[in-house]
């Protein structure tokens, strides 16, 4: 099979990007990336695009899964304009084409509780972008809707160090329907969209922390 990942120099797409090009059932990851990455690999086709012209380049976008984990907070971009088209308009217009070119399934990094109608706008906008990606007609959608990230990236924010502190001790507090409130590792969550990239489902998928880290953790991967 071949990839298509966007997002690779973030903390979840990272990891997804080193799990992709270490397994078996994958042939290639084609990365979409403003600049070029500090990545060298025979699987490893890096496209250094303008996200505002990507159809320019729609001849290259060929893979059979797409892997979406970009994103950006208001803090990073305070323009509520490009914080909409980061989150938004360019995952859609990257289903859009890769739908086009063949492509089966797209999978989609989003946010607990993510809902286009909430009041907080970073869960508003990750609905808008569930929602946009929704009316694409590919065969398989998985959405992925972790609660914190955990993750160890030199470039850790205080907040999110913090946050993922104070999880550690609440986490085991956190059962039954409130499982899905639990943080999680970000390479757990790259693990099971991989997963399920490679099952045959048909539809359009939610995935909670709590089911994503179940999927993580099963033994019987048919990809290893």
């Amino acid at each position: 099979m071949k990839a298509i990942l966007v997002g690779a120099s973030g903390a979840t797409g990272s990891s997804l990007l080193f799990q992709l090009l270490e397994n078996k059932s994958y042939s290639s990851v084609l990365a979409l990336v403003r600049r070029e990455l500090r990545i060298q690999h025979t699987k490893l086709k890096q496209l250094v695009i303008d996200f505002d012209r990507i159809d320019d380049h729609a001849e290259e976008i060929k893979g059979d899964a797409v892997f979406c984990c970009i994103g950006s907070t208001k803090s990073k971009t305070p323009d509520e304009k490009e914080y909409r088209k980061i989150d938004c308009q360019y995952p859609a217009d990257l289903g859009r084409i890769a739908l086009k070119n063949g492509a089966e399934s797209f999978h989609l990094v989003s946010f607990i509780r993510a809902d286009a109608s909430s009041s907080s706008l970073y869960i508003r906008i990750k609905g808008e972008a569930e929602d946009k990606i929704k009316t694409i007609p590919f065969p398989a959608i998985h959405i992925y809707r972790p609660a914190l990230f955990e993750t160890s990236r030199k470039d850790k924010r205080f907040k999110e160090s913090m946050g993922g502190i104070l999880m550690q001790a609440v986490n085991p507090l956190l059962i039954g329907r409130f499982q899905k409130y639990r943080s999680i590792k970000v390479e757990a969550i790259a693990k099971a969209m991989i997963r399920l990239s490679l099952e045959d489902r048909k539809g359009i998928f939610i995935h909670e922390s709590d089911e994503i880290l179940k999927l993580s953790k099963e033994d019987n991967l048919p990809y290893r």
